[in-house]
């Protein structure tokens, strides 16, 4: 009988209670219908005594740190605090599974404790775009891709926020058996067996005027107006400021230029209009200023890693798309 993989997920007082039952869901259940060798799973806790997990639930670990010692795949589902140093004793047992050739997965804010244990000096990863940020200043050895729904550096795999940890399980489980096994999990799951896009498409973004309230009616008035020919020069008049002053307030004021912003904030509004309405892509093409469909889709999937078409099907509120 072939050699089972183990898989052993960390645990901890004040647990993240859905990464962790990702975890749980793609390793842990039984599949005797896949006729391959499923892993064998087995949850390690830093404590013995029981753990309280987030929404009230307390559990107990089947097993201590030396578990750690005999795992294939090291798994750690988020953590308490990003701030939060890992415990010493961790940070040891996880080297000393480096070192041995242990592979390791982190889902969202578990990225933490991997980076401080070292194994993610040189190497590319990612988080929820809420830590990228936090993760690159404190670790700048690390290669932080804050858009990525997950990044595979061969022993070590980091996902973004904690849904795109089904993406990456689903993605090492594709490496250990094959796509029909991973499409077969993922229709278990009721989920699709690889989502296209990064994080990117997830995050809304919000502009800080640094309390100019005349820059703000600008910025207002601009959003107002995406379907014009928004350039620097009339942006300035509406501004009443030279086009050159205008351009060094706005970096100032925005930390990117005006081009760029107005890029951006176009294809923020063809979000909303793909989510609310059934219009044409055409359609939303002009309603943001991007003039054509053929220049939509180059800028959404340049940005978003997808198609508006895509992106309408999975965010829509009001039915099916509109080519």
């Amino acid at each position: 009988m072939p050699r089972r993989h183990r898989v052993v997920a960390l645990a901890y007082d004040g647990l993240c209670t859905f990464e962790f039952g990702i975890v749980v869901e793609a390793f842990g259940l039984r599949r005797p219908e896949l006729a391959v060798p499923w892993y064998r799973f087995t949850a390690c806790s830093l404590e013995r005594r029981p753990l309280r997990a987030t929404g009230g639930i307390t559990m107990r670990a089947g097993a201590g740190l030396d578990a750690l010692s005999r795992a294939d795949t090291i798994v750690i589902p988020g953590w308490r605090d990003p701030d939060e140093p890992p415990p010493p004793a961790l940070l040891s047992a996880l080297r000393r599974a480096h070192r041995r050739g242990a592979r390791f997965v982190s889902i969202c804010s578990g990225v933490f404790v991997l980076a401080a244990a070292g194994l993610l000096d040189g190497r590319r990863a990612t988080t929820h775009w809420r830590h990228a940020a936090r993760l690159a200043a404190r670790f700048p050895k690390i290669c932080v891709e804050p858009d990525v729904l997950y990044v595979d550096e061969g022993r070590v795999l980091t996902s973004a926020g904690s849904a795109a940890g089904i993406d990456l399980c689903l993605h090492i489980i594709r490496g250990d058996f094959g796509a029909e096994v991973a499409n077969a999990v993922a229709r278990r799951l009721v989920v699709p067996p690889h989502r296209d896009g990064g994080q990117s498409q997830f995050v809304s973004s919000a502009v800080q005027t640094g309390g100019d309230s005349s820059f703000a009616r600008l910025i207002d008035w601009a959003q107002g107006n995406l379907h014009r020919d928004l350039t620097v020069d009339l942006l300035a008049r509406q501004a009443r400021m030279s086009a050159r002053s205008f351009a060094r307030h706005f970096r100032s004021e925005i930390g990117t230029t005006p081009h760029r912003w107005i890029s951006h904030q176009r294809l923020l509004a063809a979000q909303r209009w793909l989510e609310n309405t059934n219009v044409s892509v055409d359609r939303v093409a002009e309603e943001v200023g991007m003039q054509t469909a053929a220049t939509l889709r180059h800028h959404f999937r340049q940005r978003f890693g997808t198609s508006p078409v895509q992106y309408r099907k999975r965010f829509t509120t009001r039915g099916s798309a509109t080519r």
